[in-house]
């Protein structure tokens, strides 16, 4: 064989291997690189809490890209965004009135103190700190407050209660966003007197508005009496001799004009007679 395809064919097998020997070392590196990466991003509404050796540091680290010490300390994800939660609260008002609420609260963790309630609350700060809480100030506000006071002055029971739970939640690094009473119950036998106190109250209420509108309109009647009355006195009093000799006068005056000259037929024998010089007097 010649010594120059000898020499090509050689040449070749050793750039394939050495091809081969970069491509594998190039694998390990990156396969270590994954294992042992030293950065870690942190996304958006996010905080990453540090664990050194699983102990956890004061340090937080806010959104983007962060070098870590690889093997040694591992980064933990906290949602610092506003989340909403939402409890079923049962409490007993002044008067005794069971009361069923379901109550939404709209929190978020104070984003700096997030290694705080990370190391001494854990991630199940709702089930462990929120809820509890919201039962507790629910049951506080509630009591102070008769049934009837709760529900017409349902906005200032709802802001007794989230500044109560707000000033209890903040000891914990959670901050209260926002605050609402979704739904507000009491027991069927209140809700039905509460009902059948309304249906009084309304029949109570058309009852006095139609009594006010009989007496107005018998007031109405007295007047239109009154006034008939004193427009009859007006007319008996321009009543005079002179008025109803001069009406008589008009009436024999229209009865000759309708006069055809024949005299009325009657049975009997005596003649109508109309006496003409009374017309001049």
């Amino acid at each position: 064989m010649d010594p120059k395809v000898v020499n090509i064919v050689k040449n070749t097998q050793f750039t394939f291997k050495k091809l081969v020997k970069w491509i594998l070392i190039l694998i390990l590196l990156i396969i270590a690189f994954s294992i042992v990466n030293p950065f870690v991003i942190v996304g958006p509404g996010e905080r990453g809490i540090v664990l050194t050796f699983g102990a956890v540091q004061k340090t937080v680290f806010s959104e983007g890209l962060h070098f870590r010490i690889p093997l040694v300390q591992k980064i933990v994800k906290v949602d610092v965004r506003v989340h909403k939660s939402q409890t079923d609260a049962e409490s007993v008002s002044k008067d005794l009135q069971d009361t069923h609420s379901t109550i939404a609260v709209n929190y978020h963790i104070i984003p700096d103190q997030a290694s705080w309630v990370y190391q001494n609350i854990g991630l199940q700060y709702k089930e462990r700190i929120i809820d509890p809480a919201v039962q507790e100030v629910v049951k506080a506000i509630t009591a102070k407050y008769t049934a009837v006071e709760l529900i017409t002055q349902r906005e200032r029971v709802r802001s007794e209660i989230k500044e109560l739970l707000k000033s209890r939640l903040i000891g914990y690094n959670i901050n209260v966003d926002d605050f609402s009473i979704v739904n507000f119950k009491f027991s069927q036998q209140f809700t039905q007197a509460i009902e059948s106190k309304q249906t009084a109250e309304q029949f109570a209420l058309k009852a006095q508005r139609d009594l006010e509108r009989i007496k107005i309109e018998a007031e109405q009647k007295v007047t239109q009496a009154k006034a008939e009355a004193e427009a009859l006195r007006l007319q008996k009093a321009n009543i005079t001799p002179e008025l109803v000799k001069l009406r008589q006068i008009e009436a024999s005056m229209k009865a000759i004009e309708k006069w055809d000259g024949h005299l009325p037929k009657v049975t009997g024998s005596s003649v109508p007679f109309i006496d003409v010089k009374s017309l001049d007097k």
